[in-house]
């Protein structure tokens, strides 16, 4: 099913997540981790229902939580230093994005989309007037910056940057936020820097923010969510970092959209962030993807590299089959071996039929282990 942009309405997430369901399935298909949130986050939030909480907060977001955010970066090990009208709080990524988009597209723009990519980026683009153009990573999953450059051309006003990425789960590190600047330095291209997995790096590896570049810092959108950080995704509360500058574009759009994010759930966040480890959440993580990297090996699926970051492994599974795509084998695996996951190609506007599926192994470790323990008798 398509909408008048030509884009697909009906998407492979809902797709497999329901197949999962109709056929019992484990469903290790989408990123919606299946384990309870701390508790000390769910007791403020029961905290802020006793409070005043329960109407519009400022335009730019509670003020205590503005405060912890700004602590919260400056305590990274990359650290972030930031004003306070750098910060502004937002419902979610996808809001985020969009908005950004609005704030700095005019008709006719055009947006350079690295992929694979999540499904939001390229709709986004066509409802702000933009003209999406695609750029494919290479084999490896990394950039060839000779070929980007061949993307970028007089009409391109917006790069859209996601690190660690869903799904390859790879890292952008600091050369390669040097690299993109050498190329986009001597125009007026702005960067949208999707950041949502920052406390999901691996094996030592800091994140390493766009916002850290101090000439792409000024002409970047970079959002964080505190839905994938601390899986309260239907909280809707994330946040942007931007110039003061591009703050007050993006804030002059924000205003006619959502106003402001949910008012209980930034107390709550704002308190837990004066409690919260990241690197416990980054090893309780790692964790769970070295439980599915160990016994997917024992498995023909192939899991060529393990994910720098992000809550997403994929996995090559041309040992099984050379004749299917990676769609038919995706419902293949859910259906008749009842492990769900997504292919590759759902990732890429084109549709391209690819060697790869993606799990997430954000669930609990059990299920992690039933469903490759089943895998590995049934495949």
């Amino acid at each position: 099913m398509e909408n008048i942009y030509g884009f697909t309405h009906y998407s492979f997430f809902t797709e497999m997540s329901e197949l999962a369901v109709k056929h019992n399935s484990f469903d290790l298909s989408l990123g919606l981790p299946d384990f309870d949130i701390d508790e000390r986050l769910t007791a403020f939030l029961k905290e802020a229902a006793d409070h005043d909480t329960h109407h519009y907060e400022p335009l730019a977001g509670n003020p205590l939580l503005i405060e912890n955010i700004i602590a919260f970066n400056a305590g990274r090990f990359h650290s972030i230093s930031l004003k306070m009208n750098e910060v502004t709080v937002i419902p979610c990524a996808t809001f985020a994005l969009y908005t950004a988009l609005r704030s700095v597209l005019n008709q006719g723009d055009e947006v350079i989309i690295i992929q694979p990519s999540y499904y939001t980026y390229g709709p986004s683009v066509v409802l702000n007037g933009g003209i999406p153009v695609y750029y494919d990573l290479d084999d490896n999953f990394t950039i060839d910056w000779e070929i980007f450059q061949k993307c970028i051309s007089e009409k391109t006003k917006a790069i859209i940057v996601n690190s660690p990425q869903n799904p390859t789960g790879t890292i952008w590190k600091k050369d390669d936020w040097n690299q993109l600047y050498e190329l986009i330095k001597d125009q007026e291209i702005y960067l949208i820097s999707e950041e949502i997995y920052d406390t999901y790096c691996y094996d030592g590896v800091e994140h390493y923010s766009s916002f850290l570049h101090p000439e792409l810092k000024n002409r970047t959108f970079c959002i964080f969510s505190f839905g994938k950080m601390f899986h309260t995704s239907g909280w809707k509360v994330s946040y942007m970092l931007a110039s003061e500058d591009l703050t007050a574009k993006f804030r002059c759009h924000q205003q006619y959209i959502s106003y402001s994010a949910n008012a209980p759930a930034q107390y709550a966040l704002a308190k837990y962030l004066e409690v919260f480890d990241s690197s416990e959440n980054r090893l309780v993580m790692q964790r769970k993807r070295d439980i599915f990297n160990e016994m997917i090996a024992s498995t023909p699926l192939e899991a060529i590299k393990k994910a720098e970051g992000s809550v997403f492994q994929i996995v090559n599974f041309r040992n099984i089959s050379k004749t299917m795509t990676d769609v038919e084998f995706a419902k293949w695996l859910t259906v008749e071996k009842k492990t769900a996951c997504l292919p590759l190609s759902a990732f890429y506007n084109s549709r391209k039929n690819s060697d790869y599926i993606r799990f997430s192994f954000a669930k609990k470790d059990e299920i992690i282990i039933q469903a490759l323990e089943h895998l590995q008798r049934n495949l």
